[in-house]
């Protein structure tokens, strides 16, 4: 936890590897995910590169790979699933023989899949033929095979004196369904009603030979006369894409021609069965290794990619590489390359060497998979800037506090720890789930989150007593009532006086009789009110305090005195004092009293009176009553307002003319330090990068303001000071919605109860019995629908803008960019999430 307070410390090195040790030692950085290299060859194409050959044969085998893969799964066969046993990268030895056995299995699955492209083909013609010949069986009468028979055993003028008598041809074949009526006009039109066409729609599909979709087909059969029309009718058929067959006249051919089509179609089928096991035996073998390879290859592309940011010295024996390293991880870094250099033998050592640069570092937060969620809300604002105090150490306790103010239900915030606990508890099993969806991915990356808003909600809940709306009596009620039942009957306007009817303090949360109270809601709204304001003012003096931490750290001390100070005094003597008269006035009114000042009724309100403190005016205060707290409230309340007026020219003209001095200064050393040529440097002593010292402007994290006109200084120091006073008054209110979204959680809660579910505990006998079972299937749905996910998603999106607005605002820059390492984890789980 003590690594999330700020960003890591990072270091700029170069390294510097034998072109031998080069793949193996990336490798190994890549295995380890703690290094971001740099891109050396900006102004070289990416087709020039060293490496550009390997990631092209990379491409290749990936091409070969997913095109095995499509087949696997158009044989429906499942690949194993291996995140439990990630293989390596593999060495250049490994690389030949992948490449060799890909490339026989992708020869071997092109000639089956062409063969049984081809045997399909010859099935679906052989098919096509016997449905022609069965289905024409009834196309025929007895005259017309006598006519056709003689037809065809005439030959020479005899041909030619019979088609003049009226001897008939004929053509068969089968066409696409859809395509059958364009067909049979396009007969009509070009013999002018001269060609009689018979057809049957066949009652099975066929199948396509190359995808395999089924083809709904009709057999046709077109009579005509003379050799022309018969040449027209094939040009037709071939027009629209039909098959065309022999088909015999006579019926005893026909049968005959049957047979022998069927013994051929058996034949084949029993080729194309022994083929389809060969291909489903081959694809069983190759997709036991098929994820295993996929990930080499990728991790070898990764590799390549990454080698393509290296750059060659000028003697081509050595490549060199920059990177952004966390100083904490220098050593893996090194172990890393001696293992490479180690793995290939190499007898010269690669090293690093770490170098100084202005450039601001990237933002490293290391984290765990508890903590990983809350880093990510921040991380959804803006980076961290380099070395800046990280907000999500403290949101992992106030972001799921605050949620819980607005959700505080014992009920629903035991839904939500049940989920959470489901998720938590069973996240090895359930981060295997690939297609859940967006929805669920963020579900489940949030799933410590909700776990713990869950269990505040239900805390907060306790302090409610709310449960469903409903209140729980676990420690007996402090209120008793002295009337008897003659007078609480006659007299429906009754109440119980806190000085008789009240004992001691319930012990913990809210005291159950409030359930039944009239002024149920006037009492919880100003409870929920001043608790908002409370946390609201405690929450945003944290985040101003915060300040400090990075002042502190990057040096910039004069701006505790010009900005810290100004602005915690400012929100501290107008809305911390507010805060202290809500607690002084609890603590100073008491029922019991026989002082009346000091009454509940004299006790004046806390807005009136801060209202009239910031614009310097009395209320008359009731007969017998105070109008202050204490003697001395008016002149303390006067020199408050006071030194927060003197606070706003503070903000306003401090750091301005801090600056404009330090200029002064600085231009009168820098005078002489050029004329006496820096002779004050000790032997051996270099200057500081200015990016990295001591130099409160220039620190890192912060904005510089040397080479800044000090008109535009001026100009963002107004507008930081009037953004910074609206926004106390802004922000103070802007956490009344942890009151407000209370309120209207409780209220839909009590309405739901009320209009659905009462509704069935009013019922009686066995149709009450069954009516409650549905109403209370109604109240379930409507609850989860409504009160815990649409209100628990409200709640969430208010208590993000209360972080990221009123909190962060105070003191978080965010102007950083993220690491992101060479991590060969991060590139296989990106490429599953796409």
């Amino acid at each position: 936890m003590g690594d999330m307070f700020r960003s890591e410390e990072m270091a700029l090195c170069q390294m510097f590897i034998q072109p031998e040790a080069a793949y193996t030692s990336v490798s190994e950085l890549g295995e380890t995910g703690c290094v971001q290299f740099r891109d050396l060859n900006v102004n070289v194409n990416a087709f020039q590169r060293k490496f550009v050959t390997e990631v092209r044969r990379c491409d290749e085998l990936e091409r070969k790979i997913r095109y095995i893969e499509t087949e696997i799964k158009k044989d429906g066969i499942v690949l194993p699933d291996i995140q439990d046993d990630i293989p390596r990268a593999p060495n250049p030895r490994e690389i030949i023989d992948l490449e060799a056995h890909l490339e026989k299995t992708e020869s071997e699955m092109i000639e089956l899949a062409q063969n049984e492209v081809n045997m399909k083909s010859n099935y679906l013609e052989l098919t096509e033929l016997r449905k022609v010949l069965e289905n024409t069986q009834g196309f025929f009468s007895d005259q017309e095979v006598l006519n056709l028979d003689s037809s065809n055993r005439a030959g020479g003028d005899n041909d030619a004196a019979a088609q003049h008598r009226g001897r008939l041809g004929f053509v068969a074949g089968v066409i696409n369904r859809e395509r059958v009526f364009a067909f049979e006009r396009m007969l009509w039109r070009i013999s002018r009603g001269n060609v009689f066409l018979k057809r049957s729609d066949l009652d099975e599909p066929l199948n396509d030979p190359a995808t395999g979709h089924p083809i709904y087909k009709t057999v046709f059969v077109a009579f005509f006369q003379g050799e022309q029309l018969k040449n027209r009718i094939k040009k037709v058929c071939t027009g629209f894409h039909a098959s065309l067959y022999p088909c015999p006249s006579s019926h005893n051919e026909r049968e005959e021609m049957v047979r022998n089509v069927r013994t051929r179609l058996e034949d084949l089928k029993l080729v194309l069965s022994q083929t389809e096991d060969h291909r489903s035996r081959v694809l069983a073998t190759v997709s036991k290794n098929l994820p295993s390879w996929s990930i080499m290859v990728k991790k070898m592309k990764a590799i390549y990619h990454t080698l393509n940011l290296f750059n060659m010295d000028v003697t081509k024996k050595c490549l060199i590489g920059e990177c952004w390293v966390p100083t904490n991880d220098l050593p893996v870094v090194q172990k890393a390359l001696s293992d490479g250099s180690a793995a290939v033998g190499s007898t010269i050592p690669s090293f690093l060497n770490v170098i100084d640069t202005n450039e601001q570092p990237p933002t490293f937060n290391r984290t765990n998979k508890f903590t990983r969620g809350f880093q990510n809300l921040i991380d959804a604002y803006g980076v961290a800037s380099y070395r800046e105090c990280n907000p999500a150490l403290y949101t992992c306790i106030t972001f799921p506090f605050l949620f819980a103010v607005m959700f505080g239900d014992l009920g629903h915030g035991l839904i939500l720890v049940l989920f959470g606990a489901w998720m938590v508890l069973c996240e090895r099993k359930l981060a295997r789930i690939r297609n859940g969806g967006e929805i669920w991915n963020i579900f489940f990356g949030g799933r410590y989150i909700i776990l713990l808003m869950g269990l505040f909600a239900m805390y907060t809940g306790l302090v409610y007593n709310d449960v469903f709306s409903k209140s729980m009596n676990l420690f007996g009620s402090r209120w008793f009532n002295n009337y008897n039942t003659t007078t609480v009957l006659t007299n429906p306007n009754l109440q119980l006086p806190p000085n008789s009817s009240a004992v001691g303090v319930y012990p913990f949360g809210m005291d159950p009789v409030w359930q039944l109270a009239d002024n149920k809601i006037i009492f919880l709204n100003s409870f929920k009110m001043k608790l908002s304001i409370i946390f609201g003012v405690l929450h945003m003096v944290f985040g101003v305090c915060m300040s400090v931490v990075n002042f502190t750290h990057f040096k910039r001390y004069a701006s505790i005195f010009l900005e810290f100070v100004p602005q915690i005094l400012f929100l501290l003597l107008l809305f911390g004092y507010m805060v202290f008269m809500m607690f002084f006035k609890w603590f100073s009114y008491n029922a019991r009293t026989s002082f009346q000042p000091e009454t509940p009724g004299c006790a004046p309100s806390v807005l009136i009176m801060f209202i009239n403190m910031m614009l310097f005016k009395n209320t008359e205060p009731p007969k017998g009553c105070n109008e202050f707290m204490f003697e001395s409230q008016p002149q303390l309340q006067k020199a408050f307002v006071l030194i927060a007026l003197c606070c706003i020219p503070w903000m306003l003209l401090g750091k301005p003319l801090y600056i404009k001095f330090t200029r002064k200064n600085k231009a009168h050393a820098n005078h002489n330090g050029q004329l006496t040529g820096n002779i004050e440097l000790a032997e051996g002593e270099t200057p500081l990068p200015t990016g990295f010292s001591g130099n409160e402007e220039n620190a890192g994290g912060a904005h510089g303001h040397d080479d800044e006109p000090m008109s535009e200084i001026y100009i963002h120091q107004a507008i930081h000071t009037i953004e910074y006073v609206l926004s106390t008054i802004s922000h103070t209110a802007s956490y009344l919605r942890l009151w407000a979204l209370s309120l209207a959680h409780a209220q839909l809660s009590e309405v739901l109860w009320q209009m659905v579910l009462s509704l069935g505990l009013k019922m009686s006998g066995v149709g009450g019995a069954i009516g409650l079972f549905i109403i209370f299937g109604a109240w379930c749905l409507f609850t989860l629908a409504i009160l815990v996910l649409m209100e628990g998603l409200s709640a969430f999106l208010h208590t993000l803008r209360l972080h990221w607005v009123e909190f962060m605002s105070k003191f978080y820059e965010g102007m950083g960019y993220a690491f992101q390492p060479f991590s060969f984890k991060a590139i296989l789980d990106g490429e599953e999430e796409e």
